[in-house]
């Protein structure tokens, strides 16, 4: 019999041969051998107990003599541990895991010491992401002005990309809360337009990939969240006419039932800025419902939308009340169309390294501060993600609040060019002057934007081949309405007449007309007129021609009689169209009328011009007498001022000269008497 501790040592040898099986099957089945711990535990319990075996002697083979101890680490392994661990060292978590990775406080610290390393600015990029999305996906109707205060404490101009990334995707997610991204896209776009533009250009790539891969989700989301823009004034309403008539263009099920799902949510906002561009939409949708073989289903949602439009649209309003957050002054809208080749820049989807990182955050910082009023300073945590020390944090606040919030000035005049683009697409697709005016009107224009609206409005006037009575209705109307309007034309008027002859003679002749209208309605005051100056010096033949059109038109208006009673009325004094000053200007201002056919004008200065030449004669006439009179008594104060030497030598003159007329008539009278003695002596012997 064997002893109770040859027992033991028996049964603990039996476990490490079983073990040691167990790990030799796991490695050749590539499986963890720890799986099976638990079975092979509860087998070793229910194994019956076997009588312990004599210790074999080391000269038999036996099958434990093969058995050895394991190796150490650092012998089974192929690599050199040295050289392993520099491997470990040379492979960062940071640039090798998209998801980020745990960093130890300690080795935090050191990052954070060093904000310019690839390594914390890839840490930073991670939050900003993770921040974003979280922000993006947690936006609804209730709380959409926090969350639109928490992403404008993120830096979104260096996460634009992701911010475009993260509401397109969500919103292709959940198309039912597309009005509120809509919304959300609206609020960024007035305060960041380029985020706006960029989010606008990857929807609308969006739509064409849907539309040439026959991806009806993909397409009519993206239908939907434009159109949802187009309602916000986000993008101008001529892309939603582009996306109708390219889906109207070739009807088909899916190409027809994406078109009225695109009306349902831009259709009243449609009718009110171009209701003739929807006429022909709903014409083209009536055609396809008579003529063309679409699915019974497709036909009754064409019958549908001519219902909903019957009903003018109740249950599909273009903003509900709660999201009625932007303000028409403040919005941009963006002119893009389909044709266009749009960059939806997915480079900046991916992280980059800044070397002018901080300078960058810095601004950013400034710029927080002027949108948000000055509040963002206190929650500069949720733009590093945590990962700055909050006594950074408060230093930079107090020196931003020593320092004072900077202002910012758009020089380069987008919101300008906007207002000018806006104006004249309005323009354009209104077709009357009211309609335009109303929406004009409806655009909000700030104090201070009436010249540019003022001159738009002659701009597209000059550019018409003819004259249309639609433009000078328009500026009536504003003239009217507003006094500040007035006092901008009349700046215009003076403007185009002194610039004139850099016009056209189409655009010349225009605006001579415009401006025509407005002063024969008392739009303008007719004091306007005083710039003009009708002499021969001071005018040019373009700005003769801007007179002869701008006159005719007043005598065609208001005839001769009456424009004759308006020029002599005495309130148009410092008017110089027909200048007394100077003859000279007088008979130029009369001919020039006559010449145009209003001779009638020029009665008054006509006579004024016959009073004025006698008169000028009468003057001649006294100044030649009171020239005659005064050489009179010059000769007078003369001759009893002379001599008398001097009446002697007259006398004397006087007397030399009878001597020599006596000398004369005597040397006269002989050759007369020899004369005739001769005559008779030529008789005597011709007998």
């Amino acid at each position: 019999m064997t002893s109770y501790e040859e027992r033991i040592s028996y049964r603990e040898r039996d476990r490490e041969r079983d073990e040691d099986a167990r790990l030799k099957s796991a490695v050749s089945r590539r499986r963890s051998p720890f799986r099976e711990e638990r079975s092979t535990r509860k087998r070793s319990r229910s194994r019956s107990f076997s009588p312990p075996r004599r210790r074999p002697s080391p000269n038999i083979g036996w099958p434990y003599s093969e058995w050895r101890p394991p190796r150490p680490l650092e012998e089974s392994a192929n690599v050199p541990f040295a050289e392993s661990a520099a491997k470990k060292k040379e492979e960062n978590p940071l640039l090798m895991r998209t998801g980020g990775a745990y960093i130890p406080p300690a080795r935090l610290r050191m990052m954070q010491e060093h904000k310019n390393s690839e390594a914390y600015q890839r840490l930073s990029w991670e939050a900003l992401k993770k921040s974003i999305n979280g922000l993006v996906n947690k936006v609804n109707v209730s709380n959409i002005s926090k969350i639109v205060k928490e992403l404008f404490q993120e830096n979104v101009i260096r996460g634009r990309g992701l911010m475009g990334r993260s509401i397109v995707t969500a919103q292709a997610a959940s198309p039912t809360f597309t009005h509120v991204y809509a919304v959300l896209v609206a609020i960024v776009n007035t305060k960041f337009p380029q985020i706006g533009e960029l989010i606008i250009k990857r929807v609308i790539v969006n739509f064409k990939k849907g539309y040439r891969r026959n991806d009806k989700n993909l397409c009519m989301a993206s239908a939907n969240f434009l159109a949802h823009l187009v309602n916000q004034q986000v993008v101008h309403e001529l892309i939603a006419l582009e996306i109708l008539t390219l889906l109207l263009e070739n009807p088909t099920d899916d190409s027809v039932e994406v078109a009225i799902g695109f009306l349902k949510e831009c259709g009243l906002k449609l009718s009110q800025v171009a209701p003739k561009g929807m006429h022909g939409v709903y014409d083209s949708l009536r055609g396809i419902l008579n003529n063309s073989k679409l699915d019974v289903r497709v036909q009754y949602m064409i019958e549908v939308m001519f219902a909903i439009r019957k009903d003018g649209f109740k249950e599909h309003p273009i903003i509900i009340e709660q999201l009625d957050l932007v303000e028409e002054d403040d919005q941009i809208t963006h002119f893009v169309t389909i044709e266009e080749q749009c960059d939806p820049e997915d480079s900046l989807n991916v992280f980059k390294f800044d070397p002018d990182y901080q300078a960058n955050e810095d601004k950013y910082k400034q710029i927080r501060d002027d949108v948000l009023g000055g509040g963002g300073s206190d929650s500069d945590e949720g733009s590093s993600g945590g990962e700055v020390d909050s006594d950074d944090e408060e230093d930079e606040a107090a020196s931003d609040q020593e320092e004072g919030t900077m202002k910012i000035q758009d020089e380069t005049q987008m919101n300008t060019l906007a207002l000018r683009r806006t104006v004249y697409l309005t323009i354009m697709s209104s077709l009357s002057f009211e309609e335009c005016a109303h929406k004009m009107l409806q655009m909000s224009i700030k104090p201070g934007q009436e010249y540019d609206t003022a001159s738009m409005i002659i701009e597209c006037c000059s550019q018409e081949r003819s004259y249309r009575k639609f433009f000078g209705l328009l500026g009536q109307r504003f003239c009217q309405l507003n006094q500040d309007y007035v006092e901008q034309y009349v700046k215009l008027f003076q403007e185009h007449y002194t610039t004139c002859h850099r016009l056209e003679t189409n655009k010349l002749r225009n605006v001579a007309k415009f401006f025509a209208y407005l002063c024969y309605t008392d739009a303008l005051p007719w004091t306007c007129l005083s710039i003009i100056h009708l002499n021969e010096e001071e005018t040019t033949s373009s700005s003769r021609i801007f007179i002869k059109i701008l006159f005719q038109e007043f005598a065609e208006y208001m005839g001769l009689a009456k424009l004759n009673e308006r020029l002599r009325d005495p309130f148009l004094a410092p008017v110089t169209l027909l200048p007394r000053d100077n003859p000279r200007n007088s008979r130029f201002a009369v001919n020039f009328f006559t010449s145009i056919g209003l001779g009638g004008l020029t009665d008054d200065l006509r006579e004024h011009l016959k009073l004025t030449s006698k008169m000028t004669v009468s003057r001649t006439h006294e100044s030649e007498s009171s020239d005659s009179s005064s050489s009179k008594s010059s000769d007078e104060s003369e001759s009893s001022s002379s001599t008398s030497s001097a009446e002697e030598e007259r006398k004397r003159s006087r007397n030399k000269k009878k001597e020599k007329r006596k000398h004369k008539t005597k040397k006269e009278s002989p050759k007369k008497k020899s004369k005739h003695g001769k005559k008779k002596s030529s008789r005597n012997s011709e007998r």
